[in-house]
């Protein structure tokens, strides 16, 4: 298959995770009350759907359930059953995994959190904000989306072994014959999607389901309104949830903001640009250390990091693991390590070894962003992935603009230019989807959204962030009536990461109701 870097986070359904497991401060402020927790509203129970909406959870362990990192014993996880097409309920059913971590005071309701992705694991976040109020207020409640990780059915395309063989294949020909040969792929992934998942589950494992399964969980959780924390594609998850239901909103933070009305070829561009300033943010810190891989010239460091990883083209670098350090993989390594400062040392280390001529650190890195396990076996991650941008969005399939966006994507991230562009390209997997998207870029109406009941939302957008650019923050809380926050760093969502004053305004507009004051910079 043809290779394609997650937009909506690329990497938030594993690092959002490293980001988030930081400590965290606690906010002040004084006991929520009635007046400060929000007026319910009805809650209504959609026609047709009672049953789904009357569940009662029935919490325990969650030993038995896949999860993307270990769960601490104070989390309990219970199944709610959710209609695979919500336009005929009496039909087959998924089950959606949810975690639950109880308030440990006087309870203001539950707060759901996404960690991205699409096709991020999220029950681990059930454990975000502990120390906090948060943790005092909320039921903090994590869910593995409809088709994701430990829920039922489970989006499933390739074996382990075809996963490494697609890891190891090197798609940088782009000439008509190249071409070919990478559609070709994409068309027998989408085959192998059908052949294992089925085609009326892969029409309904889009946002546009996800929010009504939200709505269920919020009923089944016996809450009137919903709060919501959604990093990076977790952000169109809530963005979507206040367009569908505004009346049922109460608070909601959205970080690594996604723009609902952003072209898709314009978002993959602009996140190349994200990865350049990234890069060379990286580039600048290492050759201020001694030995940096990359040389102690700033202006040579692209064409220095280019030396390293293109001879990777024609052969792998050696690693213990009998796979090798591929081309594609030992990309895959650096721009995982570029979602967060917090990754660079590795990344320094990672490239100090492939100068030596060996790609195990490289290698460990792409792992961790493709999920793969130490026993070879993958999460779903980046078949649920490719299973709902292609639902989400209408795929490209004019020749012409695929070849242009190949062109403005290198040129958007020179570093990542491997200099064999012809103007053209091949289609991306989702021009030979089985089914088609059930959404498409448009934007939202703030004045019509607040009439309809929707409250003041919070967007957290960062300045200099790879994988979801700060205009996009700022456009999305412009077409929600939401306050913006700007935090000024260049990293992959902030929220919870142990920033006080990202951490402090967000704690007290979740528990107060408390919006940010105007222009609030971090």
């Amino acid at each position: 298959m043809s290779k394609s870097f997650r937009l909506a986070g690329a990497l938030a359904g594993s690092v959002a995770v490293l980001l988030l497991v930081a400590g965290c401060t606690t906010s002040g402020g004084e006991t929520p009350t009635p007046e400060t927790t929000g007026a319910p509203s009805t809650g209504a129970i959609p026609a047709g759907l009672e049953k789904f909406y009357d569940q009662t959870p029935d919490w325990g362990s969650c030993e038995q359930f896949a999860t993307d990192s270990p769960l601490s014993s104070s989390i309990d996880c219970a199944t709610i059953e959710v209609p695979i097409d919500y336009a005929h309920p009496e039909g087959n059913t998924a089950r959606v995994v949810i975690s639950r971590a109880k308030a440990t005071g006087e309870r203001i309701g539950s707060l759901l959190i996404n960690p991205g992705g699409p096709g991020g694991s999220g029950l681990s976040m059930a454990s975000q904000g502990s120390g906090t109020q948060l943790a005092e207020h909320f039921d903090r409640i994590g869910f593995d989306p409809r088709g994701v990780g430990a829920s039922t059915p489970q989006v499933r395309c390739l074996t382990p072994a075809e996963f490494d063989a697609d890891r190891a294949d090197v798609n940088v020909d782009m000439t008509p014959e190249g071409i070919a040969r990478a559609e070709q792929e994409s068309n027998d992934y989408a085959a192998a999607c059908v052949e294992h998942t089925g085609t009326e589950f892969l029409a309904h494992v889009g946002t546009y389901e996800v929010v009504r399964d939200l709505d269920v969980i919020r009923g089944v959780l016996g809450d009137s309104t919903m709060n919501f924390l959604g990093f990076s594609y977790g952000t169109r998850i809530g963005s979507t949830y206040a367009e569908t239901f505004p009346q049922n909103v109460r608070s909601m933070v959205l970080d690594g903001a996604l723009d609902p009305n952003q072209d898709v070829v314009d978002e993959v561009v602009l996140q190349a640009k994200g990865f350049q300033i990234a890069f060379d943010a990286f580039a600048a810190d290492c050759v201020s250390r001694p030995q940096c891989p990359l040389g102690d010239d700033p202006a040579q460091t692209q064409a220095r990091f280019k030396e390293l990883v293109e001879p990777l083209i024609e052969k792998p670098a050696a690693t213990t693991d009998p796979r090798g350090l591929s081309y594609e993989d030992a990309l895959t390594g650096v721009q995982q390590a570029l979602y967060s400062p917090q990754l660079w040392t590795s990344l320094r280390g990672g490239l100090t070894s492939l100068a030596d001529g060996y790609g195990d650190s490289l290698l460990n890195l792409a792992d961790q962003y493709q999920g793969r396990d130490r026993d070879g076996t993958y999460s779903n991650l980046n078949d649920a992935f490719n299973a709902i941008r292609c639902v989400d969005d209408p795929a490209t399939t004019d020749r012409a603009e695929a070849g242009e966006a190949d062109t403005r994507y290198r040129e958007a991230a020179p570093f990542l230019d491997d200099g064999r562009g012809t103007g053209q390209a091949p289609l991306d997997i989702c021009a030979f989807w089985p089914v088609p998207a059930t959404d498409a870029p448009h934007e939202l109406d703030p004045q019509a959204l607040a009439d309809a009941g929707l409250p003041t939302l919070v967007v957290v957008s960062t300045t200099e962030d790879p994988a979801t650019p700060y205009e996009a923050g700022v456009d999305l809380a412009k077409q929600l009536g939401a306050a913006l926050i700007t935090f000024d760093g260049t990293q992959h969502t902030v929220v919870l990461d142990g920033n006080s004053c990202i951490d402090d305004a967000v704690i007290d507009y979740f528990v107060y109701l408390k919006v940010p004051e105007d222009g609030l910079t971090c």
